[in-house]
């Protein structure tokens, strides 16, 4: 396995994580354990060597094949308002570089088992690679459309889609469980809501958190 520097050092150091956690914190995220998460997740093995120095900024940055590792805020938040009580079984619609199924997997309070999703298979390989360097042995791969979700691994607590479709995909709904929660961006590429969708036994209910940018999610593998 190719080895990683999971502590960093200069602006990947934990200094710099710090005034990451502060900033998000300012911001408004309120969740001590995700900011706690973010400041230990080394999201600088998540991007190329080349952009590891702006791993810490709260902006998104690209990872190839057109997609890119999320906002830091957005991550935070995502995480948040997904576990506001325990999930076990989690969903990820969407692996990309890793990034947000690492700050999922290191919140073992709340999180014991991750199913993660990808279209892509060379973004699927170099995420489970840094993972895996990180000890997250809970998580199971899967390079498939993610539309489709994981139907023989359902219902999930929680579901997170990590790219936006213009309309909620019903078969991602029905995975949902009673009582579970899915947090999806929805819309055009040029308007985007991020929406929390709560299964209950009379069926949904919808609530929208924030506005924001998500690469498309797309149908088919590559």
């Amino acid at each position: 396995m190719k080895r990683f520097d999971l502590v960093g050092i200069g602006m990947t150091s934990q200094r710099t994580r710090d005034r990451l956690v502060a900033r998000l914190a300012e911001h408004g995220i309120q969740d001590q354990e995700v900011l706690a998460v973010i400041g230990t997740v080394p999201r600088h093995i998540f991007v190329d060597e080349a952009l590891a120095h702006r791993a810490y900024e709260d902006s998104a940055l690209p990872i190839g094949h057109g997609q890119t590792i999320s906002q830091p805020f957005i991550v935070a938040l995502m995480t948040a308002t997904l576990l506001n009580v325990p999930r076990p079984r989690i969903l990820e619609v969407g692996t990309g570089s890793g990034y947000q199924t690492a700050v999922l997997g290191t919140l073992g309070t709340r999180v014991t088992k991750i199913y993660t999703v990808e279209r892509l298979a060379p973004l699927l390989v170099r995420a489970e690679e840094r993972l895996r360097a990180m000890g997250l042995y809970g998580v199971r791969y899967r390079h498939a459309d993610g539309y489709q979700g994981w139907p023989e691994e359902g219902p999930f607590d929680g579901i997170l889609v990590s790219a936006a479709p213009r309309v909620v995909p019903e078969v991602l709904l029905e995975q949902l469980a009673v009582g579970g929660r899915m947090v999806v961006p929805v819309g055009s590429d040029d308007v985007q809501e991020l929406k929390v969708y709560d299964r209950t036994d009379q069926g949904y209910t919808v609530d929208t958190v924030e506005y924001v940018r998500f690469v498309p999610l797309l149908k088919g593998v590559k």
